[in-house]
């Protein structure tokens, strides 16, 4: 290899890791608020109480010409192959996401026409009984047909880390049939292995969106799934909750928990995916997903999604192009709900900033998986917990967790609250009920009992 080689080679080395994701927005209309005045292009915008038709031919022919101003803008600037459009927005926002340089994002900031050059940024998660808590058997559901035709029609867009179609809670109703949707025109991605379709009659849509995470080098499809099933369980979680069949058994460490549903049970399911199990989602992704979601037609946007700290690009936290899509969003006549966080009950742990959509904050409900402990004085020790039962007329020696360390443990890490089994003496544990301390682990969900 000669020293020209080498130079390239090295040139196009350091170009892939000084590039970075940056979403783009520049002047003009969306398709959601269009309504004219561009040479050719009618007025695509409806009244607040209408719905736009995604797939009229206005709709098409404003949105490819959107596409081609992005291009054009990134055509003319930069050389071809020095970046890379990830996504165009054209139904809430106008604008784009580009792999480039920072020098090239300075050069979109001095740009005529590009309102606004923000670096993308990372976003996480946010994490039976509980329809009788809320009272919607006798006060909601008999409104909307009952249990059985709650939420019909109602199409639930769930940006998420995707769907297991296979369980119970998503499965068709054969007893009930669904009927056809004619609002919805959103599409059904194939397993790539088994080239199964994600969808049914109760999941209407399937998607995935990593093009920001494949860019930032965070995506590894062994892990990460390229495809909408889902990688941790969180957004199968998410539209059980919401949109899960009724009736559905639960069963754990051999206990009958009842039956749960979700809290529209007949409401269909719409998956897009954008967050991953190991590192979470990028915010280019997640707004591809919500531009694609409301575009295909959905009447309500779940997002259990926030970032890890309020953007720094703006100077107020919602100037930015996560929360100018919801906006957007909702100007489409979409519902949308947010997830508050899960860094409470403290001060400024709040993450969601849009003050035009709807806030949901955990709670809990009126509830108890009781347990208890009996001691060998007779006195019964009140809990909770899910444990299964030890053997009846049986005796158990109780042992702390501070005291059957293995030697080295007790100066690297807080064993009292039981989290790393590593740590413990395995001889002096096994056999005996262990008694670990109740830490702040146990408040914000990082932290929990196993066998």
């Amino acid at each position: 290899m000669d020293m020209g080689m080498i130079f390239l080679v090295v040139s196009a080395l350091l170009v892939t890791v000084t590039a970075d994701v940056y979403i783009v927005t520049i002047e003009g209309d969306p398709i959601i608020s269009y309504k004219g005045g561009e040479n050719g292009y009618e007025a695509t915008a409806v009244e607040s109480d209408e719905k736009i038709d995604t797939s009229s031919e206005l709709v098409t022919s404003y949105a490819r010409h959107l596409e081609r101003k992005h291009d054009m803008i990134l055509g003319m600037l930069f050389e071809e192959g020095s970046y890379k459009k990830l996504y165009s927005y054209k139904h809430l926002i106008n604008g784009f996401a580009v792999h480039v340089s920072p020098e090239q994002a300075e050069t979109l900031r001095r740009t005529p026409g590009v309102k606004s050059v923000n670096k993308d940024w990372k976003v996480r998660r946010l994490t039976t009984h509980t329809p009788e808590f809320l009272g919607l058997p006798t006060d909601v559901w008999p409104t909307g047909g009952g249990f059985e035709r709650a939420g019909e029609d109602i199409v639930i867009g769930f940006v998420d880390s995707g769907i297991y179609p296979h369980h119970p809670s998503f499965a068709s109703h054969h007893r009930l049939p669904y009927g056809p949707l004619h609002h919805y025109k959103g599409k059904c991605e194939e397993d790539p292995h088994t080239k199964m379709s994600f969808c049914n009659r109760k999941i209407v849509g399937a998607q995935h969106f990593a093009e920001a995470a494949k860019a930032a080098g965070a995506f590894n499809p062994n892990i990460d799934y390229a495809s909408p099933m889902d990688g941790d369980g969180h957004g199968s979680h998410t539209a059980a909750i919401a949109a899960g069949n009724n009736g559905i058994p639960l069963r754990m460490h051999g206990y009958e928990f009842g039956r749960a549903s979700g809290m529209a049970p007949r409401a269909r399911i719409a998956v897009y995916k954008a967050l991953y199990r190991l590192f979470g989602g990028f915010v280019a992704d997640v707004v591809a997903a919500i531009d694609q979601a409301v575009h295909d037609g959905v009447d309500i946007l779940s997002l259990s999604v926030g970032p890890n700290s309020p953007p720094t690009t703006t100077k107020t936290t919602f100037l930015n192009p996560f929360d100018a899509i919801l906006l957007g969003a909702v100007k489409a006549g979409v519902f949308v709900a947010q997830a508050a966080g899960n860094g409470g009950p403290f001060p400024k742990t709040l993450v969601s900033y849009s003050p035009w959509i709807t806030t949901v904050a955990a709670a809990i409900d009126d509830r108890r998986y009781k347990n208890h402990l009996t001691l060998g004085n007779g006195k019964m020790l009140a809990g909770m917990g899910l444990s299964p039962s030890t053997r009846p007329h049986r005796l158990y020696t109780l042992v702390s967790a501070n005291d059957v360390l293995l030697d080295s443990s007790a100066s690297k890490y807080n064993p009292s609250d039981c989290q790393r089994p590593e740590v413990f003496n395995k001889k002096l544990v096994e056999g005996k009920i262990l008694l670990c301390g109740y830490s702040f682990n146990f408040v914000v969900g990082t932290a929990s009992i196993k066998k």
